[in-house]
């Protein structure tokens, strides 16, 4: 490996890192050297992304949080620094989707439609309040709690994970794609307010991957093709492959790169611009 691009020595703190993405960028960070904190909802799942972390080699902590609780993830935070050291790598995975009309709409829900709910309801206040909280205000309260550590240090990274619905505009996305969409805001007011520290905040929107949390809108064969449809490659990949961007994200390879949102979807977003 081109010593530029190892993570050997590092410390990483992945939110949402139970599962999918979170997993897989907590692996291949292993895989690069680092050490891992993994936090989520769930324990038991941030446990067995420990356990093959440290069958990699490396140390790894799992932790409990719901980051959209900032009195938790300053916890949480105390918890992962004194068990890792300090901080050098802080993912902002953790997050939540919901589909479905902002308002009741007097149309008939389409047979396709993957909705939490019917055309008949709206999104309720304690829907959007759990949007919101997981996928924006949580990004913000971890980028708090880290941020102090590395500005004393004066050297960090910040992966802020988004999604393409920040930047493709997609029928009944109302609070997912707008909390995203504040994630890239988020990542170039940082990187101009962190720079002077020597801490990189940069992001990554992913396109089309099959996890946990999206798999239900891949069972049917027609959807997925037509997933596949939109991709200019024709092809989905893995969640590995998010984790290799990350990897570059975090090392010393992007010391140059703040600021930047990098779109890793086969394509999808090229037409957009």
């Amino acid at each position: 490996m081109l010593k530029e691009f190892s993570l050997e020595g590092k410390k990483a703190l992945i939110t949402g890192g139970g599962r999918g993405i979170g997993r897989a960028i907590s692996l291949v960070f292993a895989e690069a050297g680092a050490d891992v904190a993994v936090t989520s909802r769930t324990l038991a799942q941030c446990e067995e992304t420990a356990a093959q972390v440290e069958k990699l080699g490396r140390w790894a902590y799992p932790f409990q949080c719901d980051i959209s609780d900032s009195e938790q993830v300053d916890g949480m935070v105390a918890k992962a620094t004194e068990a890792l050291g300090h901080i050098d790598i802080l993912v902002n995975n953790a997050g939540q989707v919901t589909v479905g009309p902002l308002a009741p709409m007097p149309i008939e829900k389409p047979a396709e439609a993957i909705w939490d709910w019917g055309p008949e309801k709206g999104m309720a206040n304690d829907v959007l309040d759990r949007i919101m909280g997981t996928n924006l205000a949580g990004p913000i309260y971890c980028c708090r709690a880290v941020g102090e550590q590395m500005i004393k240090r004066r050297n960090g990274k910040i992966i802020n994970i988004g999604s393409s619905s920040s930047i493709i505009a997609i029928p009944y996305e109302t609070a997912y794609a707008t909390s995203k969409a504040a994630i890239h805001m988020l990542t170039k007011v940082l990187a101009l307010e962190w720079g002077q520290f020597s801490i990189n905040v940069n992001g990554i929107n992913p396109g089309w991957f099959v996890t946990d949390m999206t798999r239900s809108g891949f069972d049917d064969p027609e959807t997925m093709n037509e997933r596949i449809a939109q991709v200019p490659l024709k092809r989905l990949t893995e969640t590995r492959d998010l984790g290799l961007l990350a990897t570059y994200l975090a090392s010393p390879a992007s010391d140059w790169m703040t600021g930047q949102m990098i779109s890793l979807d086969g394509g999808e977003t090229a037409v957009q611009f």
